[in-house]
């Protein structure tokens, strides 16, 4: 059984960080795709960061130079570190797992809270 497990949410002041990981178990997350997104009241879920297998990362424009994402192969578990936050950052935060071919399933965290206060 696949589970993705985030955490590290919370309340902050604009200009504080957060470091959120994604526990994962069932999986390998050096072999995946591996990707944080986020989803604001009333928005469509969008692309925040990912990382792929071979270890590239790619942003979104709205968080370039302030967030980066690495991953733990010891501990499987993907980071996000979220620096200069913003108030516009406030948002539920979600792991996604891509899937690995041949398989087709994608697969979700339940998500974690992040708060910016202005």
């Amino acid at each position: 059984q696949v589970q993705l497990v985030e955490s590290g949410g919370g309340l902050v002041q604009a200009g504080d960080s957060l470091r959120l990981s994604c526990a994962a178990s069932g999986i390998i997350v050096s072999a995946r795709n591996m990707g944080w997104y986020r989803q604001a009241p009333g928005k469509q879920r969008e692309l925040v960061a990912t990382i792929t297998s071979g270890g590239s990362s790619n942003y979104a424009d709205s968080v370039k130079g302030r967030f980066t994402v690495s991953r733990d192969t010891a501990k499987n578990t993907v980071h996000l570190q979220m620096n200069s936050l913003k108030p516009e950052d406030t948002a539920v935060y979600y792991c996604k797992a891509a899937p690995r071919l041949p398989t087709t399933t994608t697969y979700w965290g339940q998500g974690t809270q992040v708060t910016v206060s202005s």
